[in-house]
């Protein structure tokens, strides 16, 4: 420690029997057998490389990187996304249909029932993300789930396809459906149709954190066009996830009211394997990263050493110094060294190297400064995704609320009528429309106001993205008084199911427009943002933040219609609740303004933890 008070960063002090080679093996080994790494077949067996160098699938070095990774390597990659995103809009769409219409749920009750999918199918992406980082990489986790989700997804098709899994339908028109006196379904076949729905929400939970990463890491960071091509395939990315949703609105609706259900869910199994059949055909040329060990194994070494040194001071005279291994690759698999950072500093005692400590430590007791600075990093990093909760909530509400005021409005277009279910492809197509101009239109206006040299940083895109849903909700207050008042005016306020043929529903094309605007600049943003500043061995970690989010934001879109229909209605008194099935007693606007200031509140959260924010400095030593 200098006189300054500065902890310096210092080389371990061994014994001079112990080499500096073999004492980095013996911490190795510790690492290996903290983290019990049972999977050598996941890469090939053997460890051969440290820091970020790329490999092959058996994990030996890529001897000519121009023959691997790259665009061409991406796009395979872009095709898995592309039908994962199919059948995951796919399903939420038609799902609440089907439960409704087919297995006779209420419709609330539906609606939760999917909303719990899209939560447990993002929130849980965390498990993927950590066996991805931890034991076996990114491209077997990718070919593990998707075949999961493809198993799940024929159940699905089993289900809508044969009548042994589906309630009688006999007597069962539209007015006993509203009325729900058509036989309900048996307790076995729910149980059948939740469980195929959940295995193919835990299938997509493997292929979500990973496929971003995973496409990532085809580009060579020593280019100098790295950080363009990174921005480019984050943008074609999210390109193919909204091609894939584009498609679920419309082909896989369009099968459905054409051909029924088993072909539209059989459409959805039919597109994952074909993607399946793609992705492995392109195994040859993809670059891999080697699996970096538990990073909650190193999480949790990190706390309990910062534990059992508290009583520590910074000034104490057995202190060495900061323990670091000697030479430029750090001691985790697939990362390389973390330059130190004064955050946190009471994590820094995790570090604090005594003489005590031995010249082979034990890693509960002493880590190394950038297994340190991975924690400080993922400390760091969960506020901003945290902030973009309440975009995801927004969107869960209007993949429901949205297709409701649908029903209740005119949805022709000249001699053309388009299907209620349909609607939610309107901010599928802003967002394809923004993402194809983004280079030629807004990056270069933004280049000019901005300076930036990509037209915005990544946590200006978030941020914006942020302020566009604020302004789509509150748009979606205000019209929906408007429709609400139309609708009593009109004679139709107990007709809730009957359009207005007066009221066109492609005024609800400005909120969707807003919304998928909304949508392209905060995750696009937040992907690049979370890849990039995520520790080099917890990238699929990182990239499940976002995916963590958007399940979080489906729970609390449950979570919170259940309390505002709980203090709003008043079943003894008669009293409809906000979100009451019918829409046009209800007071959905009300709601939609909830939203408006939550999203305010939230948004300005997000701007102090923006504005406080340090990108991370990468060591290039």
């Amino acid at each position: 420690m200098d006189q300054s008070g500065e902890i310096q960063s210092t080389e371990p002090v061994v014994s001079e029997a112990i080499s500096d080679v073999s004492h980095r093996k013996k911490l190795s080994i510790h690492f290996a057998e903290s983290d019990q790494r049972r999977f050598p077949w996941a890469i090939g067996g053997q460890y051969v490389a440290g820091g970020t160098t790329p490999v092959t699938i058996r994990g030996k070095p890529i001897e000519d990187l121009s023959k691997t990774g790259g665009w061409v390597a991406a796009f395979f990659i872009f095709g898995n996304e592309m039908a994962e995103r199919m059948a995951y809009f796919g399903l939420s769409v038609n799902m609440v249909a089907f439960m409704f219409y087919v297995m006779h749920r209420p419709f609330t009750s539906s609606a939760n029932t999917v909303n719990t999918f899209l939560g447990i199918s993002q929130a849980s992406s965390v498990l993927g993300g950590f066996l991805a980082d931890a034991y076996l990489g990114r491209y077997w986790t990718i070919a593990i789930f998707t075949t999961i989700y493809l198993l799940g997804l024929m159940g699905i098709t089993l289900c809508a396809t044969m009548p042994i899994f589906i309630p009688d339908q006999s007597n069962c028109d539209k007015l006993a459906t509203l009325l729900g006196t058509c036989a309900p379904a048996k307790s076995w076949q729910m149980l059948y149709l939740n469980t195929v729905l959940y295995i193919a929400a835990f299938g997509a939970a493997g292929i979500r954190p990973c496929v971003s990463s995973f496409g990532a890491d085809q580009f060579d960071e020593n280019s100098p066009h790295y950080k363009s091509h990174l921005d480019r395939f984050f943008n074609f990315f999210y390109l193919s996830v909204t091609i894939g949703a584009i498609i679920a609105f419309t082909m896989v609706v369009y099968i459905q009211i054409k051909h029924g259900w088993g072909s539209a869910f059989g459409s959805l199994a039919l597109a994952m394997g074909i993607s399946n059949a793609i992705f492995f055909v392109g195994t040859p040329l993809y670059r891999h990263r080697l699996p970096g060990g538990s990073p909650l194994t190193r999480v949790a070494q990190v706390l309990v050493a910062a534990f059992r040194k508290r009583n520590i001071p910074f000034s104490c005279s057995e202190l060495i110094g900061l323990y670091e291994v000697p030479g430029k690759r750090s001691v985790i698999k697939g990362s390389g060294k973390i330059e130190h950072t004064d955050d946190f500093r009471c994590l820094d005692k995790a570090a604090l190297q005594l003489k005590e400590d031995g010249p082979v430590p034990s890693p509960w007791r002493l880590c190394t400064v950038t297994q340190v600075e991975e924690v400080k990093i993922l400390l760091k990093l969960l506020p901003i995704p945290a902030c973009t909760i309440m975009l995801s909530l927004i969107l869960t509400e209007y993949l429901t609320l949205s297709v409701q005021q649908a029903y209740t409005m005119n949805t022709h277009m000249g001699l053309l009528k388009l299907p209620v279910t349909c609607m939610p492809v309107f901010p599928g197509l802003s967002i394809f429309f923004i993402l194809a101009f983004y280079y030629t239109t807004f990056a270069p206006l933004a280049r000019r106001l901005t300076g930036h040299p990509h037209g915005a940083s990544q946590l200006q895109r978030v941020g914006l993205g942020l302020a566009l849903s604020v302004l789509s909700v509150a748009w979606a207050g205000g019209f929906e008084r408007y429709r609400r008042n139309y609708a009593n005016d009109h004679g139709f306020e107990a007709l809730f199911l009957s359009p207005m043929p007066n009221l066109s529903a492609y005024w609800l094309l400005i909120q969707y427009v807003l919304i998928g605007v909304a949508e392209v600049f905060c995750i696009v943003g937040l992907l690049e943002f979370l890849y990039q500043e995520a520790p080099d061995a917890m990238r699929s970690v990182g990239s499940a933040y976002a995916a963590v989010a958007g399940g979080l934001g489906c729970f609390f879109a449950t979570i919170l219609n259940n309390i505002i229909n709980g203090i709003t209605g008043n079943a003894i008194e008669g009293k409809q609740p906000w979100l009451s099935q019918n829409m046009n007693s209800g007071r959905f606007d009300y709601f939609y303004w909830l939203l408006t200031v939550l999203g305010i509140i939230n948004f300005f959260v997000f701007l102090f933890f923006a504005k406080r924010y340090k990108y991370r400095v990468r060591n290039t030593s």
